[in-house]
């Protein structure tokens, strides 16, 4: 019984035309009150809308009545239909959203309220608040995941309706949806919107472009109608003569595919081997590993083109078999090989869930692979402010994948070019945070070097190990840089609690009274006065420069001498070298132990360490408020960095010469740059790791032996 015509009928005629017709036809796989609910949806949407226009000057209802259709299209349950045609009522209308539980249901409500922006929330500038709206949509996403389906049809109609908008607001949209709303949709396996995304973004992002290409393809595909239709019919009859039944496709690849293969491979249209390919459907994963051997007896496999996502799926739960081969006249082609589950699931992703039963074990595994990733997303969160969650979440949207394998045999999914760290990371947090070295393939190798697929990666651990600063640097998965950042907010914070206790100390004992006589109602009035909860929060903005400890010291006695003290000289504070993160060295002058220094209280930074002779001093001294008396402490066990300037004669061999000098002294060079000269000269401007001046001046003592060295000078800015 077509139960959709039957409740149009009882609709008011002003509404049987506005959509709501064709959309409960494509919603007709569902039964018949919840049919019901999306008309009774429909009603309450338009009645919120009722006088809103588009910029198309198109009734506003026209948006979520489309909305709604692609996802009906995606064969969605009703909830998401009804929650996609009141998406925009909490935003753009009065409507509250405990007016939508009351008639529809809190799990209706709760969908409309994850796919809201956020309007009520005052923020300093509009790209936070495109931050904390996407982060609050992909939170929403991790409660339910049919927020992020909602809004990725709505990405899609604001797309397919983007001409009527000014064109800088159209290029930021098209880059907006290259950036974050198509790669979602891949991690979502949802290929049939993943690809309207990318070439509708693609036409409006990069118009002439994309005008080039799509005349350039479609002049091809004139020309190649009828190479088409002839290898779709060998393969056929190739699948006709061996028994397999079997639907072959002849199609053309996507524009934004061909432009992204193009720029990441630097090379023309001509290049690209699968402009066009052929999709072979069949029914068992049996039949897909012999069609493979029928298609190879057909035409010359490309060696190394074969990839069998069958046995290893992708990240996002897509299964297939591709082969690129040489077709007529040596023509490249690629053909992909699959079962119509598997053909689903590709053109559906996640979305294929909610239309089949939890037990369909092809359906479960996309769906439990978006479940892992929306579990780190909510790992992920916990640790980042809004720019570094969608920072982090944008790198885990690109995941051109590796698979390796672990010592007992399982296979990891990890993004291409992750190191032995991002392995460790996504082994566990504890295995990242303790690891000291890495094996591939049973041989040692240096923690930031990439894993390749097919590799058997095992990480060593320690048990006081700690993650090292620099790793951020090479890693490339969010999990393992989030993971990182935090270790280092936490030991920041740690280091600049206990510089800030001895900075408020030395300038208490300044003034003649330590901190150890400061009664708790003294510190208290501070804190009230200062608007902070604990002395921790006090000694943290200390260390990290935020306040100036004379003055926190002075409002702490309310005078320069406390009473019954005598003011004090002033004590330097000690630099000991392992203060990590919150004092650093300056890097025009390179202060090394045994140079006479001050400090400099730079914001959020802390303690900057600058040599007495830095040319940079006058402008610093410009705010006497900001310098600290500090002195290095004895017996410091690490080495620092120092510039030397070396004028050479440039004769061949005279920088491996110099180089056997600075190691002979002890020394490491951490960098070289050199500047050839007239009259046969060159200057060398070395960086060098020394342990404090004694050894400084050794290195140059050896270098001045040299007959080749003319000048030799520390540099100091």
């Amino acid at each position: 019984m077509d139960y959709a015509a039957i409740i149009l009928n009882r609709l008011p005629l002003s509404r049987r035309n506005s959509g709501l017709g064709s959309l409960l036809q494509k919603a007709n796989y569902l039964p018949k009150q919840q049919l019901g609910i999306i008309a009774d949806a429909y009603a309450f949407s338009a009645d919120a809308h009722q006088g809103q226009k588009r910029r198309s000057g198109d009734p506003y209802i026209t948006h979520p009545v489309a909305v709604a259709a692609i996802l009906a299209d995606l064969r969605m349950d009703y909830q998401s239909l009804a929650a996609a045609l009141m998406h925009d009522v909490i935003e753009d209308t009065p409507t509250a959203k405990h007016e939508i539980a009351a008639k529809f249901g809190a799990e209706i409500a709760a969908l409309v309220d994850g796919v809201s922006k956020l309007d009520k929330l005052n923020f300093s500038s509009r790209t936070e608040l495109q931050v904390e709206s996407f982060r609050k949509m992909m939170l929403a996403m991790v409660q339910d995941i049919r927020v992020i389906l909602i809004k990725l049809a709505d990405r899609l109609h604001n797309m397919q309706t983007l001409d009527s908008m000014p064109g800088d607001k159209q290029q930021r949209i098209a880059r907006e949806t290259l950036e974050i709303y198509a790669p979602i949709a891949n991690r979502l396996g949802i290929n049939a919107v993943k690809t309207q995304l990318e070439d509708l973004g693609f036409r409006h992002a990069h118009p002439f472009r994309y005008r080039v290409l799509d005349k350039t393809v479609r002049r091809a595909e004139g020309n190649q109608k009828q190479f088409v239709k002839r290898i779709s019919e060998r393969l056929n009859n190739a699948m006709d003569n061996a028994g397999i039944k079997a639907s072959v496709t002849g199609r053309k690849k996507h524009l934004y595919s061909i432009y992204r293969k193009m720029e990441a491979k630097k090379r023309s249209l001509g290049d690209i081997a699968d402009v066009f390919g052929f999709r072979v459907v069949v029914d068992s994963v049996d039949e897909c590993y012999r069609t493979l051997g029928i298609v190879h007896q057909l035409y010359k496999p490309m060696p190394g083109r074969f990839k069998d996502y069958i046995a290893i799926p992708r990240i996002n739960g897509y299964q297939s078999l591709h082969t690129s081969l040489f077709g007529p006249n040596g023509m490249p082609i690629e053909v992909q090989i699959r079962t119509t589950e598997m053909d689903r699931i590709a053109e559906r992703g996640i979305a294929a869930h909610w239309q089949y039963k939890d037990t369909d074990r092809e359906v479960a595994a996309p769906e439990a692979r978006a479940r892992e990733w929306l579990a780190s997303i909510n790992e992920m969160q916990l640790s980042a402010n809004s720019e570094e969650f969608m920072e982090h979440v944008k790198v885990d949207l690109f995941p051109d994948a590796v698979y390796v394998f672990t010592p007992r045999g399982d296979i990891l999914r990890l993004p291409r070019g992750s190191t032995c760290v991002d392995f460790a990371y996504a082994v566990h947090t504890d295995v990242g945070n303790r690891c000291v070295a890495a094996k591939i393939d049973r041989r040692l190798v240096p923690l930031r070097t990439q894993i390749e697929n097919g590799q058997t990666v095992e990480v060593i651990t320690a048990k006081g190990a700690h993650p090292n600063p620099s790793w951020v640097n090479f890693v490339a998965t969010a999990k393992a840089r989030a993971s990182i950042r935090q270790y280092l907010k936490n030991l920041r914070f740690n280091e600049a609690l206990d510089l800030g206790r001895r900075l408020l100390d030395q300038a208490l004992r300044d003034a003649g009274t330590p901190l150890r006589k400061i009664s708790d109602q003294q510190m208290k009035a501070l804190l009230d006065e200062f608007g902070l909860n604990n002395t921790n929060e006090l000694f943290e903005q200390l260390g990290l420069g935020e306040r100036l400890a004379p003055l926190v010291a002075k409002a702490l006695l309310q005078s320069p001498v406390a009473a019954g003290t005598e003011p004090g000289k002033p004590t330097p504070i000690a630099i000991a070298g392992t203060e990590g993160l919150v004092v650093s060295y300056a890097r025009c002058c390179h202060p090394i132990p045994g140079d006479a220094i001050m400090g400099y209280l730079s914001a959020g930074r802390g303690v900057v360490v600058h040599r007495n002779v830095c040319g940079n001093l006058g402008e610093y001294r410009k705010q006497p408020n900001k310098w600290i008396a500090v002195t290095w402490q004895a017996g410091i066990d690490r080495e620092f960095s120092a510039e030397i300037r070396v004028d050479v004669d440039n004769r061949p061999g005279v920088l491996a010469e110099v180089a056997a000098h600075i190691a002979d002294a002890g020394s490491n060079i951490e960098q070289v740059s050199i500047d050839e000269g007239q009259d046969d000269a060159a200057t060398m401007l070395f960086s060098i790791l020394v342990r404090d001046r004694r050894h400084l001046a050794n290195v140059i003592r050896s270098l001045r032996r040299m007959s080749v060295v003319k000048k030799l000078t520390r540099t100091c800015t």
